[in-house]
């Protein structure tokens, strides 16, 4: 099985892979529950608690620009799948189009079904950063979190939350479902940060 579907990295692939991590062959995909299917007609992204509440359509995502990605995907569950491409809105131009107050230093993430993880502003607000619609040019399937998904490259996957639809702003961490289970709070991969204490 593991021979199969990933493959233990070699040494020249130590600044690619962070430790611990088998390279992935294909794409596997990991949901806790049900899959959402929510139509783009029917979509909608909000953004509350410490910034000016705003609601987007699907139409207002499209009309931001729209940039090419390439990156790393680093799941907790010991999988890197390289080279990863993407089509979306950089978080960087997201943010030009909401008033987030000062205070606010950590982000809730919200998505369709219920899901949350927390973030703070600090690892949210990067230009490597952003919200995808499509995956090797096609439009983002459902089990990959279509219609839209945030990335972060820089932190385990479960920071990239699938279905998302919107960001609440806070001036406290607070912390998400995974985060609530046992997960560390950051999960930043190259120091392993995979489980609450570790």
């Amino acid at each position: 099985m593991m021979g199969k579907f990933f493959k233990k990295p070699g040494p020249e692939m130590s600044d690619r892979i962070p430790p611990g991590q088998y390279e992935s062959k294909g794409f596997p995909v990991l949901t806790y529950g049900s899959t959402p299917e929510v139509s783009i007609e029917n979509w909608e992204f909000r953004v509350w608690g410490l910034a000016k509440e705003a609601r987007f359509s699907w139409s207002d995502i499209m009309a931001m620009p729209q940039s090419n990605f390439t990156a790393d995907f680093h799941c907790v569950t010991r999988w890197s799948k390289l080279d990863v491409q993407w089509t979306g809105v950089k978080v960087t131009d997201f943010m030009q189009h909401i008033e987030v107050n000062p205070k606010a230093k950590f982000i809730m993430e919200h998505c369709y079904g219920g899901y949350t993880t927390n973030i703070s502003m600090e690892d949210f607000w990067r230009e490597e950063n952003f919200f995808a619609h499509t995956l090797f040019g096609e439009p983002l399937p459902a089990e990959h979190g279509g219609p839209l998904r945030l990335v972060v490259p820089h932190l385990y996957a479960w920071k990239s939350a699938k279905w998302i639809n919107g960001l609440e702003f806070l001036n406290q961490e607070e912390l998400g479902f995974w985060e609530r289970n046992g997960y560390h709070r950051r999960g930043e991969p190259w120091a392993e940060e995979r489980y609450s204490g570790f």
